[in-house]
Formats: structure tokens, C-alpha cells, sequence
């Protein structure tokens, strides 16, 4: 509700109540800016995959997600890099999975507000591109009620409730827990997470997130600037790619070479011949 403040400088202004559901976000945000990452910003051309998903619609007519086709680029890197989404377990322990589950970002619009909400996408190394692609655009489409912000079960609404009313220093065991535990993190977000920003300008931006997954990526804009191609200067289109990886598992050579193998398959325009 708009109010009027007796205060000439301060003006006119809007009080809100904070959603119960940002406080997730905010002890998300406290216990991961304590871990170990390797952040490393990476330009990367992809002209050709772009090129490629704009053929794919004049082909076919249908729309492909540039990030459904990231989701499936990074499978397929992890896979041959799996220790790129370990966990550490314990003081000594490290559990590799073979599976690659990813927690994507999705708008949704409930009234007249467009509201993030995650969704795990599973074994995204086993699907096929569309198949990831028809997963993010049905949960992108399906329809949101404000009881699905919180928990549609009248009791499980009220432990939502009360879980809230905690200290936040509580809460936050409650998801340093979760992190130290490979099996239940798993279970409850996978361990790859996709952020992205969405745009498309002039100008190269980079998304660093703040994850408590063992390996998060940004995609920032892509933007067009001089590239080098056969030692000809071209425009080219560049994805400003943030990867984060976590240093307790992973070495600094072994997540080079993870990397340098997601690029490639990036510039290559993998998977959409």
C-alpha cells in the first residue's frame, strides 16, 4: 500500500512484507557464501550454436531453449568429468554420482507478479534435448496458485510456518546439514545449479551467483563484439559464462580440463545438428 510520509524529502513510498519464502534464499545465500569455489568467467563464442537454434525453429517451428541446450552441453561435460559434481562426505569422504541432476530457475506468473521458482531437472545426462526442453517449458507454463508457495497440505504448511519462526541461525544448520550430506542434497536439489539472466545487449555482463551446490553456472548476456576466425576479424556472439566449482573436491587442473571440454562442446553448437 502506497503511503505518504509527513517527511517532504522522503516522499511517497510502498511498505511490503517480506515473503516467508525469501527467507530460504537469504540463509541459502549466508551458508554458501562460505564455501570453497573456484570461480572462473569465461567468454564464450557461440555464434554457431546460435545459428543453429534459429535453424532448429525455421525447421521444425518450435522454440528451443538456449538454457535446456546448456543443461544438456554441461551433462554431457560431468559426465566425463563426474568429479566436477562430487560431494564431500564427512572429514575423508567424496561421493561421485553418475547421475547429473539440475536445479534451474524458472518464472512462473501468479496474479501479476512473475515469481522464480526452482525445478530438478533429473538425469539430465540420460534426456534428450527436447525432452529437457519440454520439461522447462511445462513448468515454465504451468499454472501457479499462492498455496504453492508454500506447502498445499494444511500440516505441512503449518511446519513451513513454524520452520520460519526459528532463528535464522537454526535454519541455517538446518541447511549446512543438508549440504554435508551428498545423498540428501541430492535428493532434495541435485548438484548442479543454472542461473540466468536473460539478456541480450551490447554489452558483456557476467551473473556471479551464490550457491551452495558443488557446481554452479551463470549465464550472463550474450553480446556481440569482434571475434577472430581463420585470422579474419568477424562479429561474433559471446555468452559471458560463470562457473563456479568447488575446490574441496576438485583440483585446479581436473576443472581446467572440465571446462575447456563444456566450451568446446559450447562453441561446437553440440547436439543440435
Amino acid at each position: 500500500m502506497a503511503t505518504k510520509s509527513n517527511d517532504d524529502i522522503i516522499g511517497r513510498y510502498e511498505l511490503k512484507r517480506l515473503p516467508t519464502a525469501r527467507l530460504s534464499s537469504i540463509d541459502v545465500c549466508e551458508v554458501g557464501r562460505h564455501k570453497h569455489y573456484v570461480q572462473a568467467f569465461l567468454e564464450v563464442d557461440v555464434t554457431d550454436a546460435r545459428r543453429a537454434i534459429h535453424a532448429w525453429r525455421a525447421r521444425t517451428g518450435n522454440k528451443l531453449s538456449f538454457t535446456a541446450w546448456f543443461i544438456k552441453c554441461a551433462a554431457q561435460a560431468v559426465s566425463e568429468h563426474p568429479q566436477a559434481h562430487a560431494i564431500r562426505r564427512g572429514r575423508r569422504g567424496v561421493v561421485v554420482f553418475e547421475d547429473t541432476d539440475f536445479t534451474v530457475l524458472v518464472e512462473r506468473v501468479l496474479g501479476t507478479e512473475r515469481v522464480p521458482l526452482p525445478i530438478v531437472v533429473r538425469r539430465a545426462n540420460a534426456k534428450s534435448l527436447t525432452e529437457i526442453h519440454d520439461e522447462i517449458r511445462s513448468a515454465q507454463e504451468e499454472p501457479l496458485a499462492a498455496s504453492d508457495l508454500v506447502l498445499k497440505r494444511p500440516q505441512r504448511r503449518v511446519l513451513y510456518g513454524l520452520a520460519f519462526a526459528l532463528p535464522a541461525f537454526i535454519r541455517r544448520i538446518f541447511w549446512n546439514r543438508i549440504i554435508r550430506d551428498p545423498f540428501a542434497a541430492k535428493r532434495m536439489m541435485g548438484t548442479i545449479a543454472v542461473t540466468s539472466v536473460g539478456m541480450f545487449g551490447r554489452a558483456q555482463a557476467w551473473v556471479v551467483p551464490i550457491s551452495i551446490f558443488p557446481l554452479c553456472f551463470g549465464l550472463g548476456t550474450v553480446a556481440k563484439k569482434p571475434g577472430v576466425v581463420e585470422n579474419r576479424i568477424e562479429v561474433r556472439e559471446f555468452l559471458s559464462l560463470t562457473a563456479m566449482v568447488d575446490h574441496d573436491v576438485i583440483d585446479g587442473a581436473p576443472a581446467a580440463r572440465f571446462l575447456a571440454r563444456l566450451v568446446e562442446l559450447l562453441e561446437s553448437g553440440w547436439g543440435l545438428s
